[in-house]
């Protein structure tokens, strides 16, 4: 396996890790569990700057969601 193709495959799944954990607090704010979208956002809220600290996101895409994930937090 080629060094890129690892780093591909790094990537990807870093990704996937992103996706699932912003639709997991997504899901939990239209359920309306207060508990589990908190702990959902604070997990949720980790990756996001993990993803922008390594680089898969730019930053103020990160600040963006977090953004937009707080501000349904608190509108519940």
């Amino acid at each position: 396996m080629l060094l890129s193709q690892k780093a591909a495959a790094k990537n990807k799944a870093a990704k996937s890790l992103l996706k699932t954990n912003i639709k997991k607090f997504d899901t939990a704010v239209t359920e309306g569990d207060r508990e589990a979208a908190r702990s959902a956002y604070i997990t949720a809220v980790k990756t996001v700057d993990r993803a922008a600290t390594k680089g898969l996101i730019h930053k103020n895409k990160a600040a963006h969601r977090k953004s937009g994930m707080t501000l349904k937090l608190n509108n519940m």
